[in-house]
């Protein structure tokens, strides 16, 4: 948990989680974090603790975005949310990404080869997140964690919409 970004039912700890959860939730509360649980989407993770007016220590870490992987994000939560409502798992082809970034990768219409480069990077920081899993077979498909959703809330999405039209109406480029 303090690793991350979360853990899930596929993790081995996560029974012991489960079972210890008061210890766990109490010994993170210790260095300002607060336990998330959601029991139904079978995903765990900690953030940052509201201490209000102290100076708390920030002890997990953050890995900046580019804007391609905010695009990303976005598509993935889109994916994910549809599929939930479908009660289904959200799965996403490699080819489907590329065509839905291919605009946002390379809006002046420059470079296939850098543009492609740039959505792949996307894709493999998502894996490494543990936000997309890879599923087998011959087509490149991967499966949106549901973690996703608890993490990159509704409001995280209004913010980022927020920002980009708020850079858009400036008449700046956002990248």
């Amino acid at each position: 948990l303090l690793s991350g970004p979360f853990l899930d039912a596929d993790h081995p700890s996560w029974p012991a989680l489960l079972r210890d959860e008061e210890i766990v939730r109490s010994r993170l509360s210790d260095v300002f974090l607060e336990l998330v649980i959601d029991r139904e989407r079978k995903v765990a993770f900690s953030r940052q603790a509201d201490t209000g007016e102290i100076d708390a220590p920030v002890l997990l870490r953050t890995q900046a975005l580019t804007f391609i992987d905010s695009v990303l994000l976005l598509h993935l939560r889109h994916a994910l949310v549809e599929a939930e409502g479908q009660d289904q798992r959200a799965v996403v082809a490699t080819a489907d990404i590329a065509e839905q970034l291919s605009l946002y990768a390379s809006p002046d219409g420059g470079d296939p080869v850098l543009a492609n480069n740039r959505i792949e990077a996307a894709i493999n920081k998502m894996r490494e997140a543990g936000v997309l899993r890879v599923l087998k077979g011959p087509e490149k498909r991967y499966e949106v964690s549901p973690v996703l959703r608890l993490l990159f809330t509704a409001d995280d999405v209004e913010a980022l919409g927020g920002l980009y039209r708020a850079a858009a109406n400036a008449g700046q480029p956002v990248r």
